[in-house]
């Protein structure tokens, strides 16, 4: 069974989720009453979804383990996320943990779980902290959820700070310095509505970040002189006798590489300063069209 299929399965069986139960304080409250299982009763119910695809085990499992995903997302209260949403991502993370749970191993659910949860809320962290990714590579994550906590003070680091949090984290300083400004700044609306109220707001960006490149009478001018300089040269071409206009095919307009003046004049049995001369009286009758 997939996870979507398990999580759709628990869920409908009347699984606690944070928004169905009208407030966090009321979720928190009905996942602490739920028991905590034993080892054995672990073992026992671990076994039983795994050699026989027991889903009531496994709600079992997920329901014992609720209130632990609730312990490690309030790690993460510091990003302006709701925390119902942040358990919740956690709960899936447990979800996936309890599929792949083998009870052999010996050890307990919580300590495999624990994981699966955080990669869950990091990855819902990462999709909806900004609008803009702040992380990208394996460093730039290890960054985002460690900076703050490596910081000594609130403001900017000094050099040493810095030094210190790269050699901890094994990232370069100049990676620790661009995320910190990362984090430091924040988004802002393109075309947002100015705050009519306050006359010292700063215009939103639409006012005066503008893509001259992309004005609609420039790009159409561009590309109607693109089609007149490539109908002039088609023209240009046409006029040519035969010779002259394979020279200059072969010489300038082939994506292959470009032949030599020697190789054309083996070819055509001349010299090559004949077919240098060719070639210049070719490209000046074809100028003269261009430019006319």
């Amino acid at each position: 069974m997939t996870e979507t299929a398990l999580s759709t399965t628990l869920i409908s069986n009347n699984l606690p989720v944070p928004s169905a139960l009208g407030s966090l304080e009321a979720y928190v409250a009905a996942v602490h009453r739920i028991p905590v299982l034993s080892a054995e009763e672990e073992q026992a119910l671990a076994r039983r979804y795994r050699e026989h695809d027991d889903l009531e085990a496994a709600k079992q499992l997920v329901l014992s383990h609720l209130r632990f995903v609730v312990h490690v997302a309030r790690g993460y209260g510091g990003y302006g996320l709701p925390m119902g949403d942040l358990i919740q991502e956690g709960n899936i993370g447990l979800m996936k943990a309890v599929k792949r749970f083998d009870p052999a191993v010996g050890v307990r659910l919580v300590s495999f779980a624990v994981h699966w949860i955080r990669a869950e809320i990091h990855e819902f962290i990462l999709r909806n902290w900004r609008i803009v990714k702040v992380a990208t590579t394996k460093a730039q994550r290890k960054l985002f959820f460690n900076l703050r906590k490596s910081k000594q003070r609130l403001g900017w680091m000094n050099a040493d700070e810095v030094r210190a949090v790269a050699q901890d984290l094994n990232v370069s300083e100049r990676e620790v310095l661009e995320m910190e400004a990362r984090l430091s700044g924040r988004d802002i609306g393109f075309d947002a509505p100015a705050d009519e109220d306050d006359e010292h707001a700063p215009p939103a960006p639409v006012a005066y970040l503008s893509a001259h490149d992309q004005d609609p009478a420039q790009v159409y001018e561009a590309a109607d002189s693109e089609d007149d300089q490539l109908e002039r040269l088609r023209a240009g071409l046409a006029s040519l006798d035969p010779r002259s206009r394979d020279i200059i095919q072969r010489r300038w307009l082939s994506e292959d590489s470009k032949v030599t003046l020697q190789e054309l004049a083996d070819e055509y049995g001349v010299s090559a300063e004949r077919i240098r001369q060719v070639e210049a009286h070719a490209l000046k009758k074809m100028k003269a069209l261009l430019v006319a």
